[in-house]
């Protein structure tokens, strides 16, 4: 393991290693785990990673955990990069999305849960408690099975049946509630203390980001160390724009990649759009976004505990922030599907509104490459899409 210390985001408090962190204790933002990159080095080079396994541990001198038997797998990470030419010619652009569906539970949410739980188990962890939207939920019920930790889940009652079943078959115990996640985060915040829960909400705790910013490691490499000139991203949480912006910042440090990023888009739904309100609005902070509403559950996320960081980075990058409606962005599910063949999740689908809004505006320009994220599979959303056709 080459992680030197942890440290805030914000007031750059720095927290020993190896010992069990939630928020900052002074400020309350998010910590972020930080390494001895030159140590790194030393075994992990673009060409060491040439023979290595398949998924996101091929990157594991910057990753936390310390001992091999702590990594609690099912094969996350290293999914495919798929050109999309259909979408993409109309446009003028070269178009490709990064297909998170093809994780285990078949979300982007397999990649944060898998670190998160691997360092619980090592830190002696036994109980692991999450409110979620709905795939985060699935990922920690599948990874803490898979550990053998007891997982406690804490979702709203309108979340996708699909979940809610992932979750209950996977041995999670499972609790519904009137409300939005963060109505479900303070129950969690409400009783982890007496329950001896560890919460590993979304930044909470700081080891989903380093599962999530393998998203950047694996774009990098795929595009043979060449990064696209625009990332277009659904936003919730936010955690997998923050962990590639970290990424990028790493790679840069091993002499990866030089030092151009891409314009790094966020893509939120009209009835919860708390980023792009506070991009807009050239704040820093993002208020709470009241009676916050969408079919696209990942996206429900009225309050983001990173919230500056993401708007850090969308303004660093030079990049934007776009809000599409549910119309349109159930509308995309369908194109996608008959264009490429791909069934993505209403937040993944969002992106593609967004993007031709910002080609219309100008500010994605003919002949560049653009990636799009597809963070979960369709097929988890199916009340979203009414009755098909006998």
């Amino acid at each position: 393991m080459n992680v030197t210390h942890l440290e805030c985001a914000a007031c750059g408090r720095r927290y020993e290693a190896h010992r069990l962190h939630n928020l900052c204790t002074e400020c309350g933002r998010p910590l972020l785990v930080r390494y001895d990159l030159a140590a790194a080095a030393r075994t992990l080079s673009r060409e060491s990673l040439g023979g290595r396994r398949a998924d996101l541990w091929r990157y594991a001198e910057v990753l936390p955990v310390e001992r091999e038997e702590n990594i609690v797998s099912l094969g996350e990470g290293w999914t495919p990069l798929l050109r999309a030419e259909r979408l993409g010619a109309p446009l003028g652009l070269d178009l490709l999305v990064k297909d998170e569906s093809q994780n285990p539970t078949q979300s982007f949410k397999a990649r944060g849960m898998s670190a998160a739980v691997s360092m619980a188990l090592e830190l002696g962890v036994r109980k692991v408690a999450v409110p979620s939207a709905g795939n985060a939920a699935g990922a920690l019920a599948a990874y803490a099975a898979r550990a053998g930790l007891e997982a406690h889940i804490f979702m709203p009652k309108d979340t996708p049946q699909a979940n809610v079943v992932e979750c209950e078959q996977t041995g999670a115990h499972v609790t519904l509630l009137e409300g939005l996640i963060t109505d479900c985060g303070a129950e969690v915040a409400r009783r982890k203390e007496a329950e001896g829960w560890f919460d590993v909400s979304t930044l909470k705790e700081p080891y989903r980001v380093e599962g999530k910013k393998t998203l950047g490691y694996e774009l990098a490499e795929q595009l043979n160390w060449e990064l696209p000139d625009v990332i277009v991203y659904p936003t919730g949480g936010g955690t997998g724009l923050i962990g590639m912006w970290k990424a990028f910042a790493e790679m840069e440090a091993l002499g990866w990649i030089g030092g151009k990023r891409p314009r790094m888009v966020t893509v939120q739904a009209e009835g919860c759009a708390p980023i792009v309100r506070a991009f807009e609005r050239g704040e820093r902070f993002a208020a709470e976004f009241e009676n916050a509403a969408t079919v696209a559950s990942g996206l429900r996320v009225p309050k983001a505990v990173g919230d500056f960081l993401i708007l850090d980075a969308l303004r660093e990058s030079n990049g934007a922030a776009v809000a599409v409606s549910d119309a349109e962005l159930l509308s995309a599910v369908r194109e996608i599907g008959a264009a490429e063949g791909l069934f993505v999740a209403p937040e993944g689908a969002a992106c593609l509104p967004a993007l031709r809004r910002l080609v219309e505006r100008g500010e994605v320009r003919r002949g560049e490459r653009v990636v799009l994220f597809n963070t979960g599979a369709g097929v988890k959303y199916l009340e979203s899409f009414g009755g098909g056709s006998g």
